[in-house]
């Protein structure tokens, strides 16, 4: 009763899902001819009453009066739409409207991408105004050309430029809308005018040729001409052919030169005409550089030379010229990036500043100082949102290392947990004592996000990190870094900081332009972005999942990263460029050609939770291919993000550690691992829950990182995994272990130990594949019965290892055994 139950709901939600998928359907189809039929009904209109509408524009305002009659074919409505449009608005440009909402409503309903329609609308309404202004001048001709706007600005700039200075502007203006709307060049424009035929001069005036009349001389051009067509109109001609003239070998035609400088045509008498290259083929092809005259010979000689590095630049942009630039996102074209609603608005983002605290803590300050006879000239107090930056400046004549030793006083007196001085502060003439807040303030990853410093951030890879203490958003670019050493200690948000350089590149990158390989040791950290698997992530062909949780994985998965790294280079070594930005960009530009090899290029993300443990249980395996990767990845777009507790000597080696320049530090416990991590103090005095110092190898830089909790991740992710995604992850290239070339081990039966026979039955029998059972039964010693057991799993007889588990056993008992001998030794 239950299961018919739960088919009925299972059913019924299906049923529900489709109508409300017929619902918009339904809905977009009748919007999109009610666009249509708008569009077609104001283009009626505005015809009407730029025939009628001066009969019209009286009546106008009595809507209300039935008995009025309106000449316009659409009615009162249609008088009153076109008098507001056409003469209140725009003149004749108003027509761009109605063609506007035809062509959105064709594109709509054909499904043509919103780029697209956007696109229509921007080159229409620039139109509209543009021709509106230009048409304001013949305003006392007739109103309705230009419309009152076009006539209004018109006025407005005759009155400051003149009307010379307006028609120039618009001029330019027009040229502008030209070059962008049509997508002209100054290159195309030269090679359309140099295709322009060029009027032969006559020759009558010629003084060589003053015996031939005009009329002998036009028919003896047109004769050559004929030959020429008819000698390139041949398939092929042999070098040094000659071609007859018209009318047999007697017949001496005239031939014609173009000079290369001044296009003059000369003619001379010639017996015949000799075309110097390998194909006529070739010469149509080609542009005709050279014509020569050999004036000894009397011959017509063409040679063509074709520069091949300038026919490849034109080609690339004849293909731009026709199909646009290579669009990376145009797979994905209707996807949408996730909305700033998703994240959870955690007040209004600002500080309270509590003047009692601010006043209190400074006075504290200054009496903890003037103990130790350290006067202060002037003080001054920076709010941020979890810490107050106190900048003073002492009187001359004290020493700066006196007042850094005073900071256990200081947090004595202040009686708050984390104080930290900053002596001097780099770039100013004053120290810092950053004290913390008594109510800190929640930085949000909404208010990161949406803060104009992250919006507006033109970087390949922006990465907003949270607020500073002047309550600035911070932003940096991960490609610039290239690669990020996250520590701190357990609980100190370390997994919240790599949840807010993932949501950032979620928010900011297409799916098409980045993807993330993300390993969670810890299998509850990362999980959550297993929704966008076939939008953003990567992985192995053979893998089942996107995200590594098995530290034996990792390592295939970073030696295939090694795989990659050292194509892509390749790849940049064919396309001559140094980094992937400029490679992306030739292949934008159809300069690189598919059909080699070449493709568009994503930036690849390698995060690693918790490092130290791989290091741990993997060791050098592990080692060796991130340092490869931190050394050599930067340039081809791999970076990478790694966080770990405490990155000392035995987990960050020193090649693998300099090449992580920037450093994100949270809260530890000693100085040590502050050193460990920082180069230098400060981590040890920070106060938890985010507050992190960042470095890039120069000054450190206290922030706040923002705080994006699981339930908005979740919802981020949802948001994405719901929209159309790539028919798989992104595949790494593949990698072949020494595991895979373990089972050609001992094929060899010459090879094999004395007592095989005897331990494939005790293997057999006890359906136990150990090398323990081995040394007691046979009475062997360890590495004979561990070689034992590898020749057992080559013949096939017992599985591969396990672990701590006893190994499977292949054959069920003595019966298949002995045959398996004896099959054995019929193929040997």
């Amino acid at each position: 009763m239950k299961t018919e139950k739960k088919n009925t709901n299972t059913k019924n939600a299906k049923d529900n899902q489709k109508f409300d998928t017929t619902v918009f359907k339904n809905r977009s189809f009748i919007f999109t001819i009610l666009l249509i039929i708008t569009g077609i009904a104001l283009t009626l209109s505005f015809i009407s009453y730029l025939l009628t509408g001066v009969e019209d524009q009286s009546n106008i305002n009595l809507l209300d009066d039935r008995t009025v009659e309106i000449t316009n074919w659409l009615g009162k409505y249609g008088a009153s739409v076109a008098h507001f449009f056409v003469y209140d608005g725009f003149g004749v440009g108003a027509f761009f409207f109605s063609k506007m909402l035809i062509f959105c409503g064709i594109y709509g309903f054909f499904g043509i991408a919103g780029q697209r329609i956007k696109r229509v609308i921007f080159w229409d309404l620039i139109s509209m105004i543009l021709l509106s202004v230009f048409l304001g001048f013949f305003w006392n001709y007739n109103p309705l050309l230009g419309g009152s706007i076009g006539y209004n600005i018109n006025s407005y700039l005759a009155d400051y430029t003149g009307t010379t200075g307006t028609i120039l502007l618009l001029v330019f203006l027009g040229i502008v809308f030209a070059l962008f709307r049509f997508k002209l060049s100054p290159t195309n424009i030269r090679d359309s005018l140099k295709q322009v035929p060029v009027n032969l001069p006559s020759i009558k005036n010629d003084p060589n040729f003053d015996s031939i009349n005009t009329e002998e001389q036009t028919t003896n051009v047109t004769n050559v001409s004929e030959t020429i067509v008819d000698a390139i109109e041949q398939p092929f001609v042999e070098v040094g052919k000659t071609i007859e003239p018209i009318g047999g070998k007697d017949n001496k035609e005239n031939s014609v030169l173009f000079d290369q400088k001044s296009i003059k045509p000369t003619i001379e008498h010639s017996s015949s005409i000799e075309l110097k290259t390998n194909s006529v083929k070739e010469m149509k092809d080609s542009s005709f550089e050279t014509m020569i005259l050999n004036s000894s010979t009397n011959d017509f000689v063409v040679e063509a030379v074709q520069d091949e590095d300038t026919y490849e630049e034109n080609l690339a942009a004849q293909l731009v010229h026709d199909f646009g630039e290579f669009d990376p996102t145009l797979e994905l074209s209707n996807y949408q990036f996730p909305s700033i609603e998703l994240l959870k608005d955690y007040g209004s983002g600002g500080i309270t500043i509590d003047q009692e605290e601010l006043e209190e803590n400074k006075n504290r300050i200054v009496d903890t100082l003037r103990n130790y006879k350290i006067d202060i000239a002037q003080i001054k107090a920076t709010v941020g949102p979890t810490v107050t930056l106190y900048e003073i400046v002492p009187e001359a004549g004290i020493r700066i290392s006196k007042i850094k030793n005073l900071e256990d006083d200081i947090a004595l007196s202040l009686s708050a947990l984390g104080i930290r001085i900053i002596a001097p502060i780099p770039g100013k003439g004053t120290i810092g004592i950053e004290v913390p807040n008594n109510k800190p303030t929640i930085v949000s990853m909404r208010s990161v996000i949406a803060s104009p410093k992250f919006q507006t951030a033109e970087m390949e890879l922006p990465v907003a990190l949270g607020k500073t203490i002047s309550n600035e958003t911070f932003v940096v670019d991960l490609a610039k870094m290239p690669h990020l050493l996250m520590a701190g200690a357990t609980g100190q948000g370390k997994s919240v900081g790599l949840n807010a350089l993932l949501t950032s590149l979620l928010y900011k990158k297409h799916p098409a332009e980045v993807k993330f390989v993300l390993v969670d040791p810890k299998k509850v950290e990362l999980t959550l972005f297993n929704k966008i698997e076939r939008h953003y992530l990567a992985k192995l062909p053979d893998a089942s999942d996107a995200i590594i949780t098995d530290n034996t994985k990792v390592i295939n998965t970073l030696n295939s990263l090694c795989i990659e790294m050292d194509n892509r280079y390749s790849l940049l070594k064919d396309a001559m460029v140094r980094n992937i930005k400029e490679y992306n960009e030739k292949f934008k530009q159809r300069k690189l050609n598919p059909e080699n090899g070449h493709k568009f290029l994503p930036y690849i993300v390698l995060v690693v939770d918790e490092f130290a443990d791989l290091i741990m249980t993997a060791g050098k395996e592990v080692e060796t291919p991130i340092a490869r990767l931190a050394q050599l990845a930067r340039a081809i777009g791999i970076h990478l993000i790694i966080a770990t507790q405490r990155p000392s000597v035995n987990v960050i080696t020193g090649i693998i550690k300099a090449n992580f320049p920037a450093r994100v530090a949270f809260r530890v416990t000693s100085k040590i691992d502050s050193r460990t991590i920082l180069d230098g103090g400060g981590a040890d005095q920070l106060i938890g829950r985010g507050d992190l110092l960042y470095t890039q190898g120069n000054d450190m830089i206290r922030v706040q990182c923002a705080f994006v909790d699981t339930p908005e991740v979740e919802k981020l992710t949802e948001y994405i995994g719901s929209q159309k995604a790539y028919a798989t992850a992104y595949l790494l290239p593949e990698y072949v272990g020494e595991e895979g070339s373990q089972g050609s081990l001992d094929i060899d039966i010459s090879d094999r130990d004395s007592l095989f026979r005897d331990a494939a039955e005790i293997i057999v029998t006890a359906q136990q594949g150990s090398a323990s059972l081995l040394q007691r039964k046979l009475k062997l010693g360890y590495n004979r019965a561990g070689r034992l057991i590898d020749q057992l799993e080559a013949a096939g007889i017992v599985g591969p290892f396990e672990g701590s588990k006893a190994r499977s056993v292949l054959i069920p008992d003595l019966v298949a055994l002995d045959q398996f001998f004896d099959n054995e030794e019929d193929n040997f």
